[in-house]
């Protein structure tokens, strides 16, 4: 019988240690999702999103091959002019009354010191593979207590790839809204407390 204890509790101990993974969950009041997109060809308009979540579920300290998962609600679209956000959560743009989430779902992955983070993104309703580049900044304790990690992403994505069509050409031939939009995230990360 005490054999048979001894068995059970190193299996319980070796799958925890296995099969053992941690929560991160994004520190919502210390993170920002960020775009820019070229205007007129000669500069660039900037824009956030103000609701958002998410999360990574790791196995190893380094981050490496952890699954990611984000949503984004794009009625909360913000480039600090009301006239511009309602038209981007139009139908020219995100439509956000029949796609109200912007979603990724991927992995982060380590090659060497550098990071990628890989996956699908879905915006009004249509999902691409897309790919960003990834600063890892380290884990440190905070004044209360919690362990925090830092992440800054980094990529871009071509718009007319998920149906943001929406253009008009200047009178030299330009486009008013560039087709590449540039993605600069800040994350920063609380591990969950079992």
């Amino acid at each position: 019988m005490k054999t048979k204890l001894i068995i059970l509790v190193f299996f319980l101990v070796s799958n925890n240690v296995l099969f053992g993974q941690d929560t991160w969950n994004f520190d919502k009041s210390h993170s920002k999702i960020q775009f820019n997109v070229s205007h007129l060809v000669i500069n660039e308009v900037n824009g956030s999103f103000k609701e958002f979540d998410g999360s990574i579920k790791s196995e190893n300290e380094d981050f490496n091959g952890s699954i990611v998962e984000f949503t984004a609600n794009v009625a909360t679209i913000n480039t600090d002019n009301s006239k511009r956000d309602e038209h981007l959560k139009s139908d020219d743009f995100f439509n956000a009354e029949k796609y109200p989430e912007l979603i990724f779902s991927g992995i982060l992955v380590k090659n060497g010191e550098e990071y990628q983070l890989k996956g699908d993104l879905t915006i009004r309703g249509i999902t691409k593979p897309v790919s960003f580049d990834v600063n890892y900044n380290g884990i440190v304790k905070d004044p209360w207590g919690n362990t925090v990690a830092g992440f800054k992403v980094k990529g871009a994505i071509n718009r007319f790839d998920f149906d943001l069509k929406w253009n008009a050409l200047m009178e030299a031939g330009g486009a008013v809204v560039g087709k590449e939009v540039e993605i600069i995230c800040n994350i920063e990360l609380h591990k969950q407390i079992s």
